[in-house]
């Protein structure tokens, strides 16, 4: 590419539309980028805490114990052992006001995770929505860059007597960088959008399954002895 082509050049002389666009579309890019690195660590440490929690709720511990150290550690805790601690606390709390109703024990306390669980959800999709408004949009403001590029040059061709592909070429060339540009900030986010709804989408999976193992655990529990004397492996 010639220095008179160059992205840096065209930009440079470029409508104020179109740096505006491509301005814009950078700034896209780079907060997707952002959220995409950032939603990458907080997705890694969720699964890694969840399975940590994970391999202690079935090794026997007791249900007590787990549950004070989830309250102890309840900032560092991953989605779901605050799921458990909810539960739990509202199952303690039913226990403490003498309800021995068996239903009406598991009911809080499946209210009590599905709140948690709705929260934790909430907290994991955050930015999601970011890079699917990037992903549909981006392209959008390109194509708008191009169109508004293509009629200044085509605008400024009619002046012209005669017309030839080097006074075209460079009015053509930066209406285009707008679009290449706009899709360079939306396949990211498309991709991204993607793998991160399918990763949420699993560990949302593994956090029901683990609310209903537990909610069946409680239950045994009612119907066999005391609760807090009963442990996650208890069947």
């Amino acid at each position: 590419m010639t220095p008179e082509l160059s992205i840096v050049q065209l930009m440079l002389h470029a409508t104020w539309v179109v740096q505006a666009v491509v301005l814009l579309l950078v700034l896209m890019s780079l907060i997707s980028w952002a959220a995409i690195f950032r939603k990458m660590g907080t997705l890694k440490r969720v699964r890694s805490r969840n399975e940590a929690f994970e391999r202690e709720f079935w090794s026997g511990a007791n249900l007590n114990e787990l549950y004070a150290a989830a309250a102890q550690n309840a900032r560092s805790a991953g989605p779901m052992e605050r799921i458990f601690a909810s539960g739990m606390r509202e199952f303690n709390k039913l226990r403490e006001r003498r309800i021995t109703d068996s239903g009406a024990l598991l009911d809080g306390a499946r209210r009590a995770m599905r709140a948690s669980f709705q929260r934790e959800l909430d907290m994991m999709e955050s930015n999601l929505s970011f890079l699917g408004t990037v992903a549909s949009v981006a392209p959008y403001v390109g194509l708008f860059g191009t169109v508004w590029g293509i009629m200044h040059a085509f605008t400024g061709l009619a002046s012209l007597a005669q017309v030839t592909l080097a006074t075209v070429a460079p009015g053509i060339a930066e209406a285009l960088v707008a679009t290449a540009i706009g899709l360079f900030a939306a396949i990211p986010a498309v991709v991204g959008y993607n793998r991160f709804a399918h990763d949420i989408d699993r560990v949302a999976n593994s956090l029901e399954t683990f609310m209903e193992e537990f909610s069946n655990i409680l239950q045994r529990n009612l119907g066999s002895h005391h609760p807090q004397a009963a442990t996650a492996s208890t069947f």
